[in-house]
């Protein structure tokens, strides 16, 4: 059973995505949050598979509740994906370095909802390739941060490389065929590569990617 918190402030965004869910045998409605300081306690409370966060929201917004629930080492099974209106903006960036997995437009189509909530909860990240180049594209564009490269020198040469080629949006069927290994290889160099890099997903590795200058932005 995938358990999810729904943390919106509008009560008909919540009503609408509760209604989808409450359908599938295999996904349960835990609670509701209409704050983000009220969704990091009944995160804690629950211990949800999923938390669908929305971005902007009184008292705590969703950026900070989810770099809140990213650093309690009790909430490292949550998985949070942000729930966004704008599609990719600045705030979508924040997120994902904040530690959200993945987010989704709210427009979202019914059927693409339910799989993106399925694909979280296996602890994937919610970024399509597709999806994963146009954030690369236009977003991605920031100086090195200080101290932002720690920890590359730890990666072999192949786990850097399967590093590099997520970043620029392949899935790991893809990174296998560029490498010439198998799948279940290519996945090992991404899991580790996660965890040298203290990642906590797939959707963090990218940013880090970029960030550590392993692989340089593309230009406008």
């Amino acid at each position: 059973m995938i358990r999810v918190l729904l943390v919106d402030d509008q009560p008909l965004i919540r009503s609408g995505f509760r209604a989808l869910l409450d359908l599938e045998d295999d996904i349960e409605v835990v609670a509701e949050a209409a704050d983000g300081a009220e969704g990091l306690a009944l995160t804690r409370r629950h211990l949800p598979d999923i938390a669908l966060m929305d971005i902007q929201m009184p008292v705590v917004d969703g950026i900070e509740a989810t770099r809140r629930i990213a650093a309690d080492p009790a909430l490292a099974g949550v998985h949070v994906v942000i729930l966004t209106n704008y599609g990719l903006d600045e705030h979508v960036l924040d997120a994902l370095r904040a530690g959200a997995a993945g987010f989704l437009v709210k427009d979202i189509v019914p059927d693409d909802f339910l799989h993106a909530v399925r694909v979280a909860a296996r602890g994937d990240a919610l970024l399509a390739p597709s999806i994963t180049r146009k954030l690369i594209d236009r977003y991605i564009t920031e100086p090195l941060h200080a101290g932002s490269g720690r920890g590359l020198d730890e990666l072999t040469n192949r786990e850097r490389e399967a590093v590099a080629l997520v970043a620029r949006g392949l899935s790991n069927d893809e990174v296998a065929a560029h490498m010439a290994i198998t799948p279940l290889t290519a996945k090992t160099h991404v899991n580790r590569a996660m965890a040298k890099l203290h990642a906590r997903d797939r959707a963090q590795l990218v940013v880090l990617a970029y960030e550590s200058g392993l692989v340089a932005p593309r230009g406008p």
